[in-house]
């Protein structure tokens, strides 16, 4: 599986912040401070109420220290851990006004990016020993990307581009603007530095031999048959990374697989993964 990067700190707690923020609005949390003495104390625990894989304890823990900044936390799994209904991830101690006021905002954070990380181990277990990898899209949710990429990691999915400033990727209205992949792909290879890499996008099996002769070093092929898959292997030979896209699902993902593509990239892992269910009870 690779390696779970952290996410910075900043990014982390600024999207926390904004989450409380719009949770809270102008008043705070009205019912706690209704129903619960200031001084109470409460120790919670987060449980799984399902099997999978979980993610998102940089961002909950954010939460939690938010709104109690003297809470007493231990996690009992990490990033990237299967686990099975019952098991805890979090135990807490701490104000129970604090303690109430983050769990919705805790619990939101690690069930999209459960759900996520449950989703893209689902991908690369049909996959395993095929050699190929499953990688995300930008098909993300806006503002949420960092959160969405690092439980695609957490599931054992490779890194894609994280945003347009990450590699040249050339895809079927750049190509048309152009006027063809050749001219698209020379026109991107004059004007990228060295350490940029160039990868395009083809929906025919005749466009291969341009993308390669003109310096990709990717190509991405769109919603290709398995012919023209296992075609497309054999004519590239090696000399670039291919990658497969469209009409990719649990039921297709081994077949494409099996053709001998490098990457294939999956847009359902973030834009149709389920939320993953996790509770907070009390002890």
């Amino acid at each position: 599986m690779p390696a779970i990067l952290p996410l910075p700190r900043h990014v982390v707690n600024d999207a926390v912040a904004r989450a409380i923020a719009e949770d809270q609005g102008g008043r705070g949390d009205v019912t706690s401070l209704a129903c619960i003495p200031a001084k109470a104390e409460a120790k919670f625990y987060f449980n799984a109420r399902e099997a999978g894989v979980v993610c998102g304890f940089q961002p909950a823990l954010a939460a939690i220290w938010q709104c109690d900044p003297e809470a007493l936390v231990s996690p009992q799994m990490e990033d990237g851990d299967t686990v099975k209904p019952g098991d805890v991830l979090i135990s807490v101690t701490g104000r129970a006004r604090g303690l109430l006021a983050a769990e919705r905002i805790a619990l939101n954070f690690m069930g999209r990016m459960s759900g996520v990380a449950t989703l893209t181990r689902a991908y690369v277990d049909v996959v395993k020993g095929t050699g190929t990898r499953i990688a995300h899209t930008r098909k993300t949710t806006p503002g949420f990307r960092a959160f969405e990429l690092q439980a695609v990691q957490a599931g054992g999915g490779a890194l894609h581009r994280f945003g347009l400033d990450d590699a040249i990727l050339i895809k079927d209205n750049h190509v048309a603007v152009c006027g063809g992949v050749r001219q698209a792909v020379e026109a991107a290879r004059k004007s990228a530095g060295h350490m940029t890499r160039i990868a395009v996008e083809v929906d025919r099996l005749d466009q291969l031999d341009a993308a390669i002769s003109a310096g990709a070093e990717s190509v991405l092929l769109d919603n290709f048959s398995l012919d023209d898959l296992r075609a497309a292997v054999a004519a590239a030979k090696g000399k670039v990374t291919l990658e497969a896209s469209g009409g990719v699902n649990l039921d297709t993902v081994r077949g494409i697989a099996e053709t001998g593509v490098d990457v294939i990239s999956v847009g359902a892992l973030t834009h149709s993964a389920p939320n993953f269910d996790i509770g907070l009870d009390e002890d």
